[in-house]
């Protein structure tokens, strides 16, 4: 291969991991701002509120309450701070060129943030079924659905951040 095709062969790994990184975290804040990670006919239950429809209006008290809620709703906040960190990092590598090292340290960062998200996700539910908040039929809605997304894209993106496309031969080509 000459220099000016070599030059021309792009590998977006870390563009894509970049990109994963950004959709992580807006997944995670939508995640963490949902109104609604459980539902039953009459209630809504959220990381920061519980509502509750008596015959007219909505009633709602703080879910900070319990152990459980509190330790979910930190492992979360703790994974989107360092999801934050980490695409930052990457974001000043990207656009930088130079700091290659920083990927990895990118990567363990959103592999730690994959772990705690996923505790989190796993308490929750776990926790939740064994307290029996909502005594009736109850689902768990799209905030939670979020949460598991953005563990997903973290998981993702740190995959990529692994890839080394410069030890790659050109034989394979």
């Amino acid at each position: 291969m000459s220099a000016e095709e070599e030059g021309m062969l792009v590998r977006p790994f870390k563009l894509v991991a970049l990109l994963c990184a950004f959709i992580a975290l807006a997944l995670n804040v939508a995640a963490l701002l949902s109104p609604a990670w459980v539902t039953s006919e009459r209630d809504s239950l959220s990381l920061w509120k519980a509502c509750r429809q008596p015959p007219e209006d909505w009633q709602c008290i703080s879910t900070l309450q319990t152990d459980w809620q509190v330790a979910t709703l930190v492992l979360i906040l703790t994974s989107a701070t360092i999801t934050l960190l980490s695409f930052l990092m990457s974001l000043i590598s990207f656009c930088l060129g130079t700091y290659k090292s920083y990927y990895r340290v990118a990567a363990l960062l959103l592999f730690a943030a994959v772990v705690l998200q996923v505790c989190a996700l796993i308490l929750y539910p776990i926790k939740f079924i064994d307290s029996s908040l909502l005594k009736s039929y109850h689902e768990f809605n799209w905030g939670y659905g979020l949460g598991w997304g953005s563990a997903i894209f973290m998981l993702g993106a740190a995959i990529l951040y692994c890839l080394r496309a410069d030890v790659y031969d050109d034989a394979y080509y």
